[in-house]
C-alpha cells in the first residue's frame, strides 16, 4: 500500500511539473499536450499553470471605435520599471503604462471597425508575448457616460443660424482622463477619393485646440469664433479631451470624445451672415454629386408595413437608438415619429442601409407626408463588413452622406426637396414578413407552416438545417425537473447552437439562474454587462437583459431565445428566400404542414403520429 502511494504520488508530480513547464506565452487559444492556453480551460479545468498572466483579461473590456479608453489588466503584478506598449491588430501600437499598484494599463486606439479586435501587450517593445481582445462599439451605442457631453445639442448644431449664439458647454467624467489638466481639441471628420474606388478613404483630422491646459474638472465653455479656409472646410467632426502634456493632435492617447456633430460653430463667417443661403449652396453641390455616383435605392430592403411587423422581423430589422419607443420616443430627426427601425444588414453591393420610422397609430410615416418621414442611407448607421473604408464606417459614413446633408437641405435651409430627392421613403410594396417556428415548453414545437407536435428525446438535434444558406441551427435538450429535484417524464430545450457560412459559432445556454442564459462564441462565453450590441463574424448578437439573447444572421435570419419559467423558449424568424430550402425539427418551409416532419433520407411522418413514431422522426 505504501508502494503503491509512493507511485502514485511520483505520477502526480511529474504530470505538474509537465504541465508547469508547458506555458500559455505566446501561445493563447492553443491547446497544449499537458494543458490548455485555450479559453473554454477554466471551464475544462485544464488550463496551464500561467494562463492568466498571458491570455489576458482587462476591464473595461469595451470602448469607443475613437479610442482614448483607459483599460486595466487583470491577475498580472508587472515591474514598476516596465515599458508597457499595446498593440492591437499586429499593427496599432499605443503607449500604455504601469500604476503604483503594478497594474498594467492600455489605450485603446482609434479603429475604423466595430467588434472584437485582438491585441498584444509587451513590456520591452520588442516582444508581444501577452494576448487579450478589445470590443470596440459604436459611438453613438456608448453609454453616455463614458463620451464627452454636449450640453444643448441643438444649441451646437444650429450655432450661428438666425438667432443661435452664445456660450457653448461641455461635460465629462473627469475620472476617466488621467491627467490634472487637458487640452480640449475640436477634429474634423472627412471622405476623400472617388466614391466606390479603391482611393476612397476615411480621414480624420486634428483642427485647432479650443481649450489649453485647462483643469480637468468635468466641464469647459467657450464662445466659438468663425473659422477661416481651409480650417472651414471641415462641416462634421468631434470634440476631444486629452491629458495636456500630450502634443496637439496626438492620436490614440487617453481621450475622451464627443459624438459626431455638425460643426455650425465653427463654419465660416458666410454661415453666420446668411446660413440659409450657405446651406443651400451646400445642398445644391451634394444633389449634383448624387447624380452622378451610383443609385444604391434599387438594392435595399423595403420597410415593413407596420410598426407592430417592424419590431416582430427581428432577423432583418432592429430598433434605431435614434428614435426608441421603449426609452421616450426622442427622434430628434423624425419628428412625428414614435418609433424606427434600422436593416440590420448593408445592402449587398453599396452597404447601404434601410431607416422605417412609424408613428403612434403604427403606420410607416413618409417622407412624402411629413420631413420626419423613414429615409433610406447610403452610408448604413452601424457600418458594414469588413468596415474599414467608405461607406463602411460605423456612424461617420453615415454622418457624412446621411446627415450633415440633411443639414445643408433641411435643418440649416428650407429646401428638402432636393433631399427628399436622393432619400425617398420606401414603401412596403414587395415586403414580406418572416415564417417563424418556435419551440415552447417540454418541449412543444410549431413548424415555419404551423404544424405542431410534441417531441420528448433527450440528446442533440438539428432543429433547423438550410444547404442553400448554409445555415444551421443545432438543440440540445435534457430531463426537467420537479420543484424537490425529481426527474419528471418530459424534458427541455437548454442549449441551441447556429452558424451560417464560416461565421463564428453562437451558443446560447440556460445556467444555473432561473431563466439566465449563457451566451458563447466559439466556446467563448461573451459578457454583456457593458454592451447589449456585438458586432461578430458574420453575425451580430444582442442581449439586453440576461433572460433574452437575438442572433441576426446575414441571410435575414434572426433566432430569438428566451428564459421562461425555467425552460428556454426558441423562436427562428426565416425571410420568404429560404422557402423549399429547410428541414429539422421545426418542418419544410413550404406552406404546406403535411410534409413538415420530413426525414433527412425523405420519409413523411405525419405531425399527429404516434408519440413513438415523431420519436423516430426526430432521432433519425
Amino acid at each position: 500500500m505504501k508502494l503503491l502511494f509512493i507511485l502514485l504520488t511520483l505520477i502526480w508530480i511529474q504530470m505538474f511539473s509537465h504541465t508547469a513547464a508547458q506555458s500559455c506565452e505566446g501561445r493563447c487559444g492553443e491547446k497544449l499536450a499537458m494543458c490548455s492556453c485555450h479559453s473554454t480551460c477554466d471551464a475544462l479545468m485544464d488550463c496551464c499553470m500561467d494562463f492568466k498572466q498571458f491570455c489576458l483579461e482587462i476591464s473595461p473590456h469595451s470602448g469607443s471605435l475613437l479610442g482614448g479608453t483607459d483599460f486595466r489588466i487583470l491577475n498580472v503584478v508587472f515591474e514598476s520599471s516596465a515599458t508597457l506598449t499595446c498593440r492591437f491588430k499586429s499593427e496599432i501600437v499605443t503607449q500604455g503604462f504601469v500604476d503604483v499598484d503594478g497594474v498594467g494599463h492600455c489605450v485603446s486606439p482609434m479603429l475604423s471597425e466595430s467588434g472584437w479586435i485582438p491585441f498584444e501587450v509587451s513590456t520591452d517593445g520588442v516582444n508581444y508575448n501577452r494576448a487579450g481582445r478589445w470590443l470596440s462599439v459604436h459611438h453613438s451605442k456608448l453609454d453616455v457616460a463614458f463620451k464627452l457631453q454636449l450640453v444643448n445639442g441643438t444649441h451646437w448644431q444650429y450655432y450661428g443660424t438666425p438667432g443661435v449664439g452664445g456660450v457653448l458647454l461641455m461635460v465629462w467624467n473627469a475620472s476617466l482622463i488621467n491627467a490634472e489638466r487637458v487640452n480640449v481639441e475640436l477634429w474634423g471628420y472627412e471622405e476623400t477619393g472617388e466614391p466606390y474606388s479603391e482611393h476612397w478613404q476615411a480621414d480624420w483630422t486634428y483642427l485647432y485646440t479650443v481649450g489649453k491646459d485647462v483643469l480637468n474638472n468635468g466641464a469647459f465653455s467657450f464662445t466659438p469664433k468663425p473659422a477661416e479656409r481651409p480650417l472651414s472646410n471641415w462641416h462634421m467632426g468631434s470634440m476631444r479631451v486629452s491629458p495636456s502634456t500630450k502634443p496637439d493632435g496626438a492620436q490614440n492617447v487617453n481621450a475622451l470624445w464627443s459624438g459626431a456633430h455638425a460643426l455650425a460653430y465653427h463654419l465660416e463667417e458666410a454661415f453666420r451672415r446668411d446660413s440659409a443661403g450657405w446651406a443651400l449652396e451646400k445642398c445644391i453641390l451634394w444633389d449634383e454629386e448624387e447624380k452622378r455616383i451610383p443609385n444604391f435605392l434599387s438594392e435595399i430592403i423595403d420597410c415593413p408595413c407596420t410598426l407592430a411587423q417592424a419590431r416582430a422581423d427581428t432577423g432583418r430589422f432592429h430598433t434605431d437608438y435614434g428614435c426608441d419607443i421603449e426609452k421616450g420616443s426622442v427622434c430628434t430627426y423624425h419628428p412625428g415619429a414614435v418609433h424606427c427601425v434600422r436593416s440590420i444588414q448593408g445592402s449587398p453591393a453599396y452597404a447601404a442601409g434601410q431607416q422605417c420610422c412609424y408613428d403612434s397609430t403604427g403606420a410607416q410615416v413618409l417622407t412624402g407626408d411629413s420631413i420626419g418621414g423613414s429615409t433610406p442611407d447610403r452610408g448604413h448607421d452601424w457600418g458594414a463588413p469588413p468596415y474599414q473604408k467608405p461607406p463602411r464606417i460605423p456612424g461617420f459614413s453615415h454622418w457624412k452622406y446621411d446627415v450633415i446633408t440633411f443639414y445643408y437641405c433641411c435643418l440649416w435651409s428650407d429646401n428638402c426637396d432636393y433631399y427628399f430627392t436622393h432619400r425617398p421613403s420606401s414603401d412596403c410594396r414587395t415586403y414580406q414578413p418572416p415564417k417563424a417556428a418556435s419551440v415552447l415548453g417540454d418541449p412543444h414545437f410549431i413548424t415555419f407552416d404551423g404544424a405542431t407536435y410534441t417531441f420528448n428525446g433527450k440528446g442533440e438535434y438539428v432543429l433547423l438545417q438550410s444547404a442553400a444558406w448554409s445555415l444551421s441551427v443545432q438543440g440540445r435538450t435534457e430531463p426537467m425537473k420537479s420543484d424537490n429535484g425529481s426527474v419528471v417524464m418530459a424534458t427541455r430545450l437548454c442549449s441551441v447552437a447556429m452558424r451560417e457560412k464560416d461565421s463564428d459559432v453562437i451558443e446560447v445556454r440556460l445556467t444555473d439562474r432561473l431563466d439566465h442564459l449563457q451566451v458563447l462564441m466559439n466556446q467563448q462565453e461573451l459578457s454583456f454587462s457593458e454592451q447589449s450590441w456585438m458586432d461578430l463574424k458574420g453575425v451580430f448578437v444582442f442581449s439586453a437583459v440576461p433572460q433574452n439573447a437575438t442572433v441576426m444572421f446575414p441571410s435575414g435570419a434572426g433566432v430569438e431565445v428566451r428564459g421562461r419559467g425555467g425552460v428556454m423558449a426558441l423562436t427562428v424568424l426565416l425571410p420568404p428566400e429560404f422557402n423549399n430550402h429547410t428541414q429539422g425539427l421545426l418542418g419544410k418551409m413550404n406552406d404546406n404542414p403535411e410534409d413538415d416532419l420530413t426525414s433527412s433520407d425523405g420519409v413523411i411522418t405525419p405531425a399527429n403520429s404516434s408519440a413513438q413514431n415523431i420519436f423516430s422522426f426526430g432521432a433519425g
